[in-house]
């Protein structure tokens, strides 16, 4: 576990630089195809501005879009204690707690580090699942705060809407014939290159960054699954908890595209049980819940 926590905080910081320095190359390469040194600027300033914002204020964000409230113990007693305990624990801060009132069962965990976490569980959740299968997914969802899972997938999110929006911008205003041309026939030959460039990394940078982000994904949730079954010694309590959610076929209203990673099962309910093949599975943004429970059954007996 900390070995994991020490790689996270470490990832987290190679993955700002590397940040950083994808956005500004993307900012060079759009500058040079459309003939003005603004793109850059426009880039690197942009990025910048968007990572604090997002960085600080994503649970926030998260949290509205989902719309969850904020439950005291008098609200939510059950819900409320199992956090408190499972949080006590794992040596863990209190995080927040909060419901999103729709019927389908889910939970997700947000927040920057520790000490600004919250769990979010929806109504449903809280009907369908008894106590023992509610504490595996706490106990899941805690093991996202912390493993630091939470600021990694942050700033994966980030890095992955950010590019999307820079090429989404390129790639408007190349087609309307944005930018200027020099006279220099040197020029442009050399602009024509960047444009053919630009274009191609218009295209494929938001799918090379949405797959990184899907993998992270599926891989976060597979460690989330085996801390979260060690911290409550009973495996098959998430196992169970895994099994009644993902044979709820009810949608969960209030998640988006943007959010659905953040979920201990898919809202969407798209590709939950491993089908469709592998390219399904590239674009998933949780791995197969029957290779899931699988693979908390085998630790029966381990914890």
């Amino acid at each position: 576990m900390y070995s994991n926590i020490a790689a996270n905080k470490r990832n987290s910081i190679l993955l700002i630089i590397g940040f950083v320095l994808v956005v500004t190359g993307l900012g060079y390469v759009f500058s040079r195809a459309l003939g003005t040194s603004t793109w850059l600027y426009v880039a690197v300033v942009f990025s910048l501005g968007y990572s604090f914002i997002s960085y600080f204020y994503s649970a926030d964000i998260v949290l509205a879009a989902s719309r969850a409230h904020e439950v005291e113990k008098a609200d939510a007693p059950e819900l409320y204690r199992i956090v408190e305990n499972l949080s006590i624990t794992a040596g863990l801060p209190m995080p927040k707690v909060y419901i999103i009132d729709d019927s389908a069962p889910n939970a997700f965990a947000t927040g920057r580090d520790p000490q600004h976490a919250v769990v979010a569980a929806t109504s449903g959740i809280l009907r369908v699942l008894d106590k023992s299968e509610l504490e595996g997914v706490i106990a899941h969802e805690l093991s996202h705060v912390g493993n630091y899972d939470i600021r990694l997938m942050s700033l994966v999110a980030v890095m992955v809407s950010v590019i999307v929006l820079l090429s989404d911008w390129f790639a408007r205003f190349s087609f309307w014939g944005g930018g200027r041309r020099s006279s220099n026939d040197n020029n442009d030959d050399s602009q024509g290159i960047f444009m053919i460039m630009g274009i191609v990394l218009a295209v494929l940078a938001p799918l090379v960054g949405t797959l990184i982000q899907l993998a992270v994904s599926r891989q976060r949730e597979y460690l989330a699954d085996a801390s979260g079954a060690l911290l409550t010694r009973y495996p098959d309590g998430l196992a169970s908890a895994l099994e009644k959610i993902s044979a709820d076929t009810r949608p969960l209203t209030e998640a988006n595209k943007a959010t659905a990673n953040l979920y201990i099962v898919n809202p969407f309910r798209e590709n939950v049980d491993g089908g469709g093949g592998w390219v399904a599975g590239l674009f998933s943004t949780h791995p197969p819940i029957a290779e899931r429970i699988q693979r908390l059954r085998d630790l029966e007996g381990k914890v």
